[in-house]
């Protein structure tokens, strides 16, 4: 069936719109300063055939991974097992899911009794259970110490919840009441997108609708396969490291191979360090979906994100890897920290061969941090879990942004004045880090510095980061940014390992300081006015001006 351009377009749009609309119901509806604040969530539709249509573009390691999550549900409970008013919860890493915070619902779309569509979002929820308050324990050895793993099950029939399915999710986490409210509210995004999608069923009718769907795959798999046409048929390489896992294994390597054949790319893993005792052993959908958001870098980040324009990438990660493990490995850094590194290579390699279209190696980590304890307040526990922004890479004609969440994670930050009300914590510093982005003609991001102080109670604080000892890479001449750190603080400064849990006392500081970004070009090149604006703004100090530009004021 032939269907006219604007049509194609229109439909294209309002699947976008669906998707859009379904996230600001999340983030309206959602109990914890998790979803409402940072907005750690994403929503995306997909066909009856269950492949991705449209997304709300959030978070990058989400969306490139709920594909996998969608399948697995529907592998677990095919279309004739489902009825209307069913919705499918999951978040096994091992059956397409990241790491066990993160809860994905899929819910079908009936109309005349078939199903036409699948409405799904993924929300990052603040403790799923696990030893560790905040279910990111930097300490884990094995998934099952990292929180409830729950396969693809039901948690609404027929419109009704499945009340032992929902009892038994509650009586593994630490702040249930919370838990059931960002539940419900993924369940009203998934409602909105049903009722969306079955307008747009009865506007058009599914005979137009259907082929219109596959056009619009086959659209954006035509512009990816163009844009891949137009780079340099080759091999390009690139390696890095990540610091450690925590558990005394150090600089493990994250090794690429790009080979860009015609209108396609195959990238291969081959050479990364095997899967480890600590928790960044990253997922095959979590290297997948890291892979995925670095080639629409590089290649045209307007083609419409859907299952089409990933079908010229090919991807193979060698199992038992720390980019493909195998159970019992602990995964919840690899979603968080390994696919940073994924990102950084796969950029690094297209770097050497295309670097106009690639930014210099960004802060490289999502900077994890959790409290947990019982707020004195009310006697309540609580859970309270976030990632720090740092510096974003310098790129041909630009200086990076400073202080701002990088590649996989596109989140917020969570505002001082509802961190405090939420949580028994007080932030008693919040700045940029001067010195940390890379010199370059294109200066690299800053970093930050947040120093969250425990106030009338003893808690857990958890940190998972990296880049404390490798350094994002400068690009095409630029130097490398600075790296993180993070302290304890109770008269004196006590450097922690990024990697560690530890338990505070009343009053005890943590101060974090995540890395800057490397900077793109000569440094002797850059203007002489931008270096004078960056020391008026305290970016720089008269020392790094001198050292590394040769600039006296």
């Amino acid at each position: 069936m032939s269907i006219d351009s604007v049509t194609l377009e229109v439909i294209r749009n309002a699947c976008i719109a669906i998707a859009e609309e379904m996230n600001a119901n999340l983030i309206r509806t959602g109990y914890s300063p998790n979803i409402k604040e940072r907005r750690d969530c994403s929503c995306a539709m997909f066909d009856a055939d269950a492949e991705l249509i449209s997304q709300a573009e959030n978070m990058p390691v989400h969306l490139g991974a709920m594909p996998f999550s969608v399948a697995a549900a529907i592998d677990r409970f095919p279309p004739e097992t489902l009825e209307d008013g069913d919705a499918i919860i999951l978040n096994d890493p091992f059956r397409g899911g990241a790491h066990l915070p993160d809860l994905t619902l899929v819910t079908p779309v009936f109309v005349d009794g078939d199903i036409v569509a699948y409405a799904a979002n993924r929300a990052h929820h603040a403790d799923i259970g696990g030893s560790r308050a905040g279910s990111v324990a930097a300490d884990s050895t094995e998934i099952y110490q990292e929180g409830l793993r729950i396969p693809p099950v039901k948690l609404f029939e027929g419109g009704e919840v499945n009340d032992p399915v929902m009892e038994m999710i509650l009586s593994n986490v630490r702040t249930p009441d919370e838990r059931r409210g960002d539940l419900r509210a993924q369940e009203a995004a998934n409602q909105t997108g049903k009722r969306r999608f079955t307008e747009l069923v009865e506007k058009y009718g599914v005979e137009t609708l259907s082929p219109a769907l596959e056009e619009i795959k086959d659209y954006s798999e035509r512009r990816m396969r163009a844009e891949i046409e137009s780079l340099p048929d080759g091999t390009y390489s690139f390696d890095d490291v990540l610091d450690d896992d925590g558990a005394g294994n150090e600089n493990l390597p994250v090794v690429v191979e790009l080979e860009v054949e015609g209108d396609a790319v195959h990238v291969d893993f081959t050479g990364t360090a095997p899967q480890t005792d600590g928790p960044v052993n990253a997922v095959f959908a979590v290297t997948a979906s890291a892979t995925y958001y670095a080639v629409r870098c590089v290649t045209d980040p307007d083609i419409p994100p859907n299952h089409g324009c990933y079908r010229p990438i090919d991807i193979h990660a060698p199992e038992g890897t720390i980019v493909n493990p195998t159970l019992p490995a602990a995964v919840v850094g690899g979603n968080l920290e390994t696919s940073q590194r994924v990102t950084d290579v796969v950029l690094g390699a297209f770097g050497r061969e295309v670097p106009e279209r690639v930014v210099a190696a960004c802060q490289g980590t999502m900077n994890n941090i959790t409290f947990g304890g019982t707020d004195p307040r009310d006697g309540s526990p609580y859970a309270f879990y976030e990632t720090q922004g740092g510096g974003f890479g310098g790129r041909a004609g630009k200086d990076g942004m400073d202080g701002v969440h990088v590649h996989m994670s596109n989140t917020m930050n969570t505002p001082i004045e509802v961190l405090e009300t939420a949580y028994p914590l007080r932030v008693t510093r919040y700045e940029l880090r001067q010195d940390s982005g890379g010199a370059g003609e294109f200066r690299g991001g800053l970093g930050l510095r947040r120093d969250i102080q425990v106030r009338d109670h003893r808690a857990t604080f958890s940190l998972l980061a990296d880049r404390h000892v490798s350094a994002p890479y400068g690009l095409a001449g630029g130097e490398s940014g600075g790296n993180g750190a993070a302290y304890l603080i109770d008269g004196e400064e006590t450097k922690l390992p990024q990697k560690s849990t530890h338990l505070l006392e009343p009053g005890q500081t943590v101060s974090v300081r995540t890395p800057g970004a490397g900077g793109y070009g000569d440094p002797a090149a850059r203007d002489p006015d931008a270096i004078a604006r960056d020391l008026r703004l305290g970016k720089i100090s008269p020392a790094f001006a001198r050292d590394h530009y040769d600039y006296e004021d």
